[in-house]
């Protein structure tokens, strides 16, 4: 058990990690944001695993020596409980005056009318009884191991419905524009996660079209109040189309996989032409959003262009400017849409072979050529005849979450176990009573003493000589002695 909490405790510490850096598996865009903010960085942590610290090798090997460790301590402790449970209460101690709760007193009824007595009003109260020649052994309150054997067994159920759901599922991320269609394939996906025992072909083959996404603010706060998603969704080829509407905390079902609705922001529609006015890029670009009222940053490359142009771009859904601030967006919703562009030349490096951020230009290789700030329906003719860049508009973007988790069953009925075992080992209260009769000179003298680790046996034991005084009416009483009540 030392061992396990030792476990427990380094899991516990080794979870900081998750909640300090973003996670690839639930916020990949936070993940490429610390690539473009702070590169040599993200290297080493990404090397350590720290954007994935719940699948890491050293998480999981913590994770896995507190599953043997908890197995190891448990399942033993479990045979001797079930032996403890079928055997016989203890023997009566020689010395009853030397626990915690004692009480002696004389009664008006035979020794064997005592004892008969006492088994009956243990018995009444759900004790186990060893009944000897001059004394009565009982003990209840076995559910109160029950309970804590109930808690580390569904820990263990808990921590296996984790591993499968580890081990057997995937998590991926996908970002699509107001007016595109999803098709659940794994080329579709910005990011994806699977275990090793997922398969691509467990992938449920559903498309889903994002409609229209509606997004409410308060006016005050810009606090978000509700999203909406409105999607036409089709199970498999060749369904009927159905229409469905998606909410932060309402997902969409395919059997155990579901499609969360994750995060959303604004891709503007560009459309690029090169010196001869041929289009060499036009479609909806997501930007990043960098705070609350959606103030967004992204980048346009435009790799067909000889030289290569790159626009370095901040989007403001409504665009203020100020000295000290520059521009900066005042309200999530587009109600003065803005697109400041930067506009850079040369090798983009896109045929370099190393990984880009999606929103991000490094521009130390490449040559300024101006700038500009367009409204929807503004063309920009670049400096030198180059080309042009017309800003045509702006399309709602969301980012779908599917998340496969076979595990969850497991996980839930765990949890749940754990809180009804945890209740009970709480309340659940262990109890130890002997009763010796003895005869002297005459008298029955009644002997009752206690032992327990739980609160409530000092009542239990008062109750009991109150049953069995009843029969002597005034002459039975309290012998004062040490430890008694």
């Amino acid at each position: 058990m030392r061992t396990a909490l030792v476990l427990l405790l380094l899991l516990a510490v080794a979870s900081i990690p998750g909640s300090i850096f973003p996670q690839r598996s639930q916020s990949p865009l936070q993940v490429n944001e610390y690539y473009g903010t702070n590169p040599s960085l993200a290297k080493w942590l990404d090397a350590l695993s720290l954007f994935n610290v719940y699948s890491s090798a050293w998480f999981s090997a913590i994770y896995i020596l507190l599953f043997i460790s908890l197995i190891g301590c448990v399942l033993p402790r479990t045979w001797e409980h079930f032996k403890m449970a079928r055997a016989l209460p203890p023997m009566t101690p020689k010395n009853l005056e030397r626990l915690e709760e004692f009480i002696e007193f004389r009664t008006g009824l035979s020794q064997t009318q005592t004892l008969d007595k006492a088994v009956a009003e243990l018995k009444r109260r759900r004790y186990r009884i060893r009944k000897l020649s001059d004394s009565v052994g009982a003990e209840k309150g076995f559910i109160r191991e029950s309970g804590n054997l109930l808690f580390h067994l569904s820990l263990i159920l808990l921590l296996v419905g984790v591993a499968f759901g580890s081990l057997g599922g995937m998590r991926a991320d996908v970002i699509v524009s107001e007016g595109e269609t999803f098709t659940n394939v794994a080329t579709s996906y910005d990011s994806l996660n699977t275990g090793s025992l997922f398969s691509i072909d467990d992938l449920p083959p559903f498309s889903i079209k994002v409609e229209k996404f509606t997004a409410q603010y308060d006016i005050v706060t810009s606090a978000p109040l509700d999203y909406t998603l409105n999607a036409k969704v089709i199970d498999y080829p060749g369904a009927t189309p159905r229409d469905e509407i998606v909410k932060v905390n309402a997902p969409l079902t395919f059997g155990d996989t579901r499609v969360y609705l994750q995060a959303n922001g604004y891709s503007p529609i560009v459309t690029v032409r090169n010196k001869e006015g041929a289009v060499v890029l036009r479609g909806a670009i997501p930007f990043l959003p960098q705070d609350g009222n959606l103030t967004s940053i992204g980048a346009i490359k435009v790799p067909d262009m000889q030289p290569q142009i790159g626009f370095v771009a901040k989007f403001l859904p409504t665009a203020e400017r100020t000295k000290e601030a520059g521009g900066f967006s005042s309200y999530p919703e587009p109600l003065k849409p803005l697109l400041d562009l930067a506009a850079w030349s040369g090798d983009l490096g896109l045929d370099s072979g190393i990984p880009q951020s999606v929103y991000r230009i490094n521009t130390e290789k490449l040559t300024q050529i101006g700038l500009a700030a367009l409204k929807p329906g503004d063309r920009w003719e670049l400096p030198g005849g180059v080309g042009s860049i017309t800003f045509d508009g702006l399309a709602p973007w969301v980012n779908l979450q599917v998340v496969r988790d076979p595990g969850k069953a497991y996980s839930l009925a765990g949890a749940v176990l754990i809180l009804i075992g945890l209740l009970v080992s709480l309340f659940g209260r262990r109890h130890r009573i002997w009763v010796r009769v003895s005869e002297n000179g005459g008298d029955t003298i009644a002997h009752i003493a206690g032992l327990t680790r739980s609160p409530g046996l000092d009542n239990e034991i008062k109750t009991l000589a109150a049953t069995l005084r009843s029969e002597v009416g005034n002459e039975g009483h309290v012998q004062p002695t040490e430890g008694s009540e």
